[in-house]
């Protein structure tokens, strides 16, 4: 068909190809009846007097009996701003911006069949879908059905709306939008790949909260699942943001290695009874390290991977104060899809990985904390997660003192943090309570074993003891705190912490201007002064520990030498 007589046009029109659109209006024109950008194949008219039109606005009748729709016809409306109502080629303007009646789409601008009497509207799309439809993802065909009523997607477990399709091999009725759902994805909240299936057994599953939302799968519907981490996700919850997931291409389906984390273990010297590895090789220490449980003899020391104190079973050199979690020192060197979500050099993809390193001193992009233990880095753009925000974000549940619920990792919550009061774009939220918190006042819960208490419960109503003890200044009595029931003294978090929590006094730093390896120290006892500024170093300092060499200097002096690099 190259030329159509347009009802609502005094001219024919002719249609024009991709080459001939670009020679009539330089490729970017509007419809006269949408006001959409115009692609090719579409419709000019003739006499050149400005009219253009998508082929399916030319070629859609005036009026339609629909089938979910039977008392009466449809009618072409338009739908575009004010300023399309002018042309002669709008026949009506749907002021109140319905949505559409079968994909709930509010439509901004252009043309819909609707039915006034009724307040019902629905795309041309919509009223005119494939009777048939097939993918590759699917072994059957799936075949168009009109519903009257409301009908649940088996794809996705959510509402529809008059379009079905159907499948009736498998018995499964779901939307248009679900035939095409990838088969299996890749997310950054997750290791290993994630398959869609209609139907689950819940005796796979420990747990049935969605990753993302927390609230209930329900496994009669469809879901994304790792069944070797019982980790399952809504359908579109794992949707959510584009940038978070991935599509498997259809010739990497049946790569299993893709889910084979690498240990950071090189090797396991010796194994107990139950197949415990109990001396090891790590790659991020020369020594050999051996497992232990006595945390009376080594009760105040911390993690060289996460700078918590040690806990449980933990690993640890006995010819050097290094030690690790067993959970730290069993961590993958390279986390694939990880929680890296603010690279802007490189997009999502399998070949980006982030990889377990442990450089002098970093700042977590997570948290926001000076560190010098484990990260998780993005050798493309720089990256930085220490284990601690990796370790929150990619469970399920936080236990955290100073509160009786587990709480749980929201990505898209916008809010103002309990602790602190600031706020906040991400949080640790409890669902049974209104309690959140942002990610650096979580990570601020160091001192487990302190004989001060973190608590936001109100200790004494009277205003004269809302004071800090330690800096005397007035602390506002909604936000967290720590307090000594004993003593009744209460603290800022803050003070209590300092400003370094997570860097490891004693641990080696090699500075660019000094010839030899300086130590990280916080002086107690006296107060020398700091080469850079004169000032007593009572804070976090940077001392060599050569014989004869009296360097010391503060870390913040240090740091505006080098002007601010770590």
């Amino acid at each position: 068909m190259e030329e159509l007589k347009y009802y609502g046009h005094q001219h024919p029109l002719l249609m024009l190809n991709e080459e001939q659109l670009i020679d009539n209006g330089n490729g970017i024109v509007d419809c006269s009846r949408c006001g959409e950008k115009v692609s090719a194949p579409c419709f000019s008219c003739v006499e050149c007097c400005g009219c253009y039109l998508h082929k399916t606005c030319a070629e859609a009748p005036l009026e339609l009996n629909h089938p979910f729709h039977r008392h009466h016809p449809l009618v072409l409306l338009q739908n575009p701003p004010s300023s399309y109502t002018r042309h002669p080629l709008v026949l009506q303007f749907n002021s109140e911006r319905l949505s559409c009646k079968v994909c709930q789409v509010t439509q901004q601008r252009g043309i819909v069949y609707g039915c006034s009497p009724c307040k019902l509207a629905i795309h041309i799309d919509c009223a005119s879908p494939l009777p048939a439809i097939e993918y590759k993802s699917h072994q059957h065909q799936f075949t168009l059905f009109w519903r009257q009523n409301p009908f649940i997607c088996d794809a996705c477990g959510t509402e529809g709306h008059h379009v079905a399709y159907t499948c009736g091999t498998c018995s499964i009725m779901v939307h248009k939008k679900c035939i095409s759902l990838p088969r299996i994805i890749r997310h950054k909240l997750h290791i290993h790949r994630l398959f869609h299936k209609y139907f689950i057994h819940k005796e796979y599953f420990e747990s049935l909260n969605c990753r993302w939302c927390h609230e209930v799968v329900d496994t009669e519907y469809g879901s994304y699942f790792c069944a070797d981490c019982n980790v399952i996700f809504h359908v579109n919850c794992v949707f959510k943001k584009q940038e978070w997931y991935c599509i498997v291409s259809q010739e990497n389906e049946e790569d299993k290695s893709l889910d084979i984390p690498v240990n950071s273990i090189t090797k396991v010297l010796e194994r107990n009874d139950d197949g415990e590895a109990t001396v090891i090789e790590h790659f991020k220490h020369k020594h050999y390290l051996m497992l232990s449980d006595n945390i009376r003899e080594h009760g105040d020391k911390c993690c060289d991977g996460c700078l918590l104190l040690i806990s449980a079973k933990f690993y640890h050199c006995s010819g050097c104060d290094f030690f690790l979690h067993k959970s730290c020192a069993e961590l993958p060197k390279i986390r694939l899809f990880s929680v890296h979500v603010y690279c802007e050099e490189e997009p999502f993809s399998g070949s980006k990985p982030l990889i377990l390193t442990s450089d002098c001193m970093f700042k977590c992009d997570g948290c926001g904390y000076l560190s010098n233990g484990f990260s998780y880095k993005c050798n493309k753009c720089g990256f930085d997660m220490c284990l601690r925000c990796a370790a929150l974000v990619l469970q399920d549940a936080v236990k955290i003192p100073g509160h009786k619920h587990p709480i749980l990792y929201y990505y898209d919550y916008e809010g103002q943090c309990s602790a602190c009061g600031r706020g906040t774009i991400s949080a640790i939220s409890c669902k049974d309570c209104n309690f959140d918190l942002c990610g650096s006042c979580v990570m601020r819960h160091k001192c487990d074993e302190h004989l001060l208490t973190l608590t936001y419960d109100k200790i004494n109503d009277y205003t004269k003891y809302h004071y800090c003890d330690i800096c005397e200044k007035e602390r506002d009595p909604k936000h967290w705190f720590y307090y000594c029931e004993t003593c009744d003294i209460s603290t800022h978090v803050d003070c209590v912490l300092g400003g370094y929590p997570f860097i490891k006094l004693g641990s080696t730093y090699n500075e660019r201007n000094h010839e030899h390896p300086l130590t990280f120290v916080k002086k107690i006892h006296y107060y020398p002064e700091c080469v850079k500024c004169g000032k007593p170093c009572e804070d976090l300092s940077l001392e060599c520990a050569e014989p004869g060499c009296n360097y010391i200097a503060h870390w913040k002096c240090r740091k505006l030498a080098t002007r601010g690099r770590y």
